[in-house]
């Protein structure tokens, strides 16, 4: 069996069929029934966690409340809460789900930090400071900085808590991958202060081309009314071209979170996106043809303002957060400009007509994004303030103190987007209460669930090795002159940690395996999924418990540091395992 996937930078080819360790039986046959019509049910549990905020109306959170005093609506059909987890102030209430509680309680090591109560696996905090440099204005992002800093020391929890630093300049940079050290991103905050921040060109466009439009006789600018209306055309089309690859960086954080277990929260700080671009260059153009009429603007006028549509960008933020929800990622976005002035309606441009009206076009522009960004997923949004701290506190008591609602829809294999809906059963408390959480989830079948965990482990070391799985390395062997290797992988399994079932005299299991690698230019191989049926003589069973399945396998590698993720998934027991090395490959 041979299969070859080429993509650029990396070739992933699988040429060995799976072998088993010495002392276990090699493979064979299909696993889901065999002649005697013997059937493994395999399991694929879907848990769907929805973080509720409860409120009141002046923000403060709501405590003390139980698993019946929800109701959870899935596309209007009520849906039973079979995982509950409640937490307060930092810590699991009583009452909570002790599926979803840990295990074992360690005792503090003098000399650090402590890192309070911990917390499973799906309730764990990873945050990711994103820095919108294309839209933000040097000053303003350091003042925020300032204030974003204060935040993290204290209210995430040394050792506990994960935070991230991304920046986003035409193309998304880590700053500072994952840390639980609060201070580490605190500190390289300050580099980045040192860097430009890119608003202040779309500032001097704008301001270009509103001195244009309200240059009445062209002597100022040399402009007529002529030929506005294209280069107000030109100017949206820009803001459009830019922010459409804002958006897809933002995707593609959005979507590299998805196989990362736990809460996920985005602090998104910019000085506002454009939802509509040029909406306000237009708004200005209609009222100039309306209030300063010459023998040229009658056939300018003339659906000036149906060009903003050409430029709505809604549907694109819509299929953000329809992905922020379906990856449980929340946004919290940060309007950094704080309480804005007027930039160009000054009174010698001012009409009847016009005047602050435009600017306020601009601005509710700007914030249109960030509001709906933050409402979709049931975070929330700071803006038209210059003191960042209070509503950055009330963000942090959404870290602090929540209710997550697990759900299990049953199958996962649709592949649909559903709505989600949290009320409180006493219908009385829905008018007193603000009930927030994301606005709804995607079905995501095992294969997706599992590909999206296996990049997880590729992007951020995510590991999770409960089925202690081990990945071995043989030596390359150069070809294409040097510059790709064929490396020799082998991953171990112990098969005392699967699970098997009886059939006649052979005990069958079932596992998936899932591998993808990751070269140091940042290619991705596609992600493979590999079905390996195991069938063991009874008679040998006890004996093989001891030993290891062993799934043999040769990349082609380029020359330099590779890292390689693999995941394993019982399909029995429904139990999954990650596991990442990094690799070496020519002697780099």
């Amino acid at each position: 069996m041979q299969r070859r996937h080429l993509i650029p930078f990396l070739l992933l080819i699988l040429l060995a069929l799976p072998t088993c360790a010495e002392d276990v039986p090699d493979q064979g046959g299909e696993l889901e029934t065999d002649g005697d019509g013997f059937y493994i049910d395999v399991v694929d549990v879907n848990l769907i966690n929805v973080e509720v905020f409860v409120t009141d109306k002046k923000g403060n959170p709501i405590k003390g409340l139980k698993k019946d005093d929800f109701v959870v609506l899935v596309d209007k059909s009520p849906m039973p809460v079979s995982n509950f987890y409640a937490v307060e102030d930092g810590t699991a209430m009583e009452g909570s789900d002790i599926r979803m509680l840990p295990q074992l309680e360690e005792e503090p090591v003098p000399g650090l930090p402590t890192a309070g109560p911990e917390v499973p696996e799906d309730q764990k905090l990873h945050l990711i400071i994103y820095v919108d440099n294309l839209n933000l204005h040097p000053f303003t992002r350091n003042k925020a900085f300032r204030f974003i800093r204060t935040f993290m020391r204290e209210h995430l929890v040394p050792g506990q808590d994960e935070v991230m630093l991304v920046t986003y300049e035409r193309s998304m940079n880590v700053r500072h991958p994952f840390t639980s050290d609060p201070e580490l991103v605190a500190s390289a905050m300050y580099e980045i202060e040192t860097h430009s921040g890119m608003a202040v060109h779309f500032d001097s466009d704008r301001r270009d081309i509103l001195e244009m439009i309200y240059d009445e006789d062209g002597t100022r600018t040399g402009s007529t009314g002529t030929n506005l209306r294209g280069r107000a055309i030109t100017y949206a089309e820009s803001i459009y071209n830019d922010m459409s690859f804002t958006l897809r960086a933002l995707d593609q954080m959005v979507e590299s979170l998805a196989g990362l277990p736990g809460r996920k929260a985005i602090l998104h700080v910019s000085d506002g996106m454009s939802m509509r671009p040029g909406e306000d260059i237009f708004y200005a153009l209609e009222e100039r043809y309306r209030t300063q009429p010459n023998n040229n603007n009658s056939t300018q006028s003339q659906g000036v303002l149906m060009e903003i549509h050409r430029f709505d960008m809604s549907r694109d933020f819509a299929r953000l957060t329809s992905k922020a929800n379906a990856n449980r990622v929340t946004f919290y976005t940060l309007e950094a400009a704080g309480l804005r002035t007027y930039s160009y309606m000054e009174a010698q441009n001012a009409t009847a007509g016009g005047g602050a009206f435009i600017d306020q076009v601009h601005f509710s522009n700007l914030q249109n994004s960030l509001m709906f960004m933050a409402n979709e997923t049931g975070g929330q949004v700071i803006m038209n303030t210059n003191n960042f701290g209070p509503m950055l506190d009330r963000v942090a008591n959404d870290f602090r103190t929540y209710y997550s609602l697990g759900i299990t829809p049953g199958s996962a294999k649709s592949g649909r987007y559903h709505r989600i809906k949290v009320e409180m059963k006493d219908k009385a408390l829905n008018k007193k209460y603000r009930v927030r959480h994301r606005e709804g989830y995607r079905d995501k079948p095992l294969e997706t669930r599992m590909a999206d965990s296996t990049l997880a482990a590729l992007h951020f070391g995510y590991q999770k090795n409960i089925l202690d799985v081990q990945i071995e390395v043989g030596r390359g062997t150069p070809e294409d002159k040097g510059r790709r290797f064929i490396v020799p992988i082998s991953v171990n399994i112990p098969i005392g940690k699967l699970s098997f079932l009886k059939a006649e005299d052979y005990q069958r299991g079932k596992i998936r395996l899932f591998i993808a690698a990751r070269d140091d230019e940042g290619g991705l191989s596609p992600v493979q999924d590999v079905p390996i049926p195991i069938d063991i003589p009874v008679s040998d069973y006890e004996r093989a418990k001891e030993q290891y399945y062993r799934y043999e396998m040769n990349l082609q590698m380029r020359q330099g540091r590779q890292v390689l993720a693999v995941g394993v998934h019982d399909e029995i027991a429904a139990v999954s395992g990650f596991v990442t090395r990094g690799i070496s490959i020519g002697g780099s």
